[in-house]
């Protein structure tokens, strides 16, 4: 594994962005783990955010294209944080576009914030995880309606490994078949229980016997095939 896959790991531990428990997602699911972007709330966690982003684009998609889109809401900040961190690492500059909930009709008008997108544009797409592929199905009318462009790929932080909307195969890999474009994660769940299982990290054992047995349970029902 990557060091800093690794790394990255131990940064959503330490934000207390995936955390272990009991909890129900948004689809009904019953999940022992739980990764929450929104918990990214310094400085210090954005600015490590977008390089740990900013690397994994670089390693999937290289820095042969024009724009990262984010979708509203939880995209914006993670476009903003990578193209910065892009321009530090590569010394590549890339403009950041997001959408807007609702169209502005005066001033800045419009449904997108940020750049503007062009005819010909190659656009990555960052989201901070992807369970089912729904948010993809909002997302992509959205940015082909504003210009013919081409989208290069999907980065998320975290690949859930669960199936998608309409078959036993991952969101990632039923995105990449509906859509024709890649999609992949800084880091899969199953790296995350490989690094973490009976592994002490700060003197806590964070994945342990019985919460695996729990994570093994969960991807026996839902996980892709």
């Amino acid at each position: 594994m990557e060091q800093y896959k690794k790394e990255f790991i131990e940064f959503m531990v330490d934000s207390n962005v995936l955390k272990f428990g009991d909890f129900t997602l948004k689809s009904g699911r019953k999940s022992p783990f739980f990764m929450n972007a929104g918990a990214y709330v310094t400085g210090t966690q954005l600015r490590k955010l977008g390089e740990y982003y900013a690397k994994a684009i670089h390693d999937n998609y290289g820095l042969d294209f024009d724009v990262l889109f984010g979708p509203a809401y939880k995209g914006i900040p993670l476009t903003v944080a990578t193209t910065m961190a892009i321009s530090e690492l590569y010394g590549k500059d890339i403009r950041y576009c997001s959408n807007r909930k609702e169209v502005k009709d005066h001033g800045d008008t419009g449904i997108l914030l940020g750049s503007k997108l062009k005819d010909g544009d190659r656009v990555v797409i960052i989201e901070d995880v992807t369970t089912s592929g729904k948010s993809i199905e909002e997302t992509f009318p959205i940015l082909k309606a504003q210009a013919d462009v081409k989208i290069v790929g999907l980065m998320v932080s975290l690949n859930r490994m669960e199936r998608g909307l309409s078959s036993e195969k991952s969101a990632l890999c039923e995105i990449k078949e509906k859509y024709g474009f890649d999609a992949n994660a800084i880091v899969s769940m199953a790296e995350v229980t490989e690094y973490l299982y009976n592994q002490p990290y700060k003197g806590q054992i964070y994945i342990d016997d019985t919460l695996k047995a729990a994570i093994d349970a969960y991807y026996e029902q839902y996980g892709a095939k």
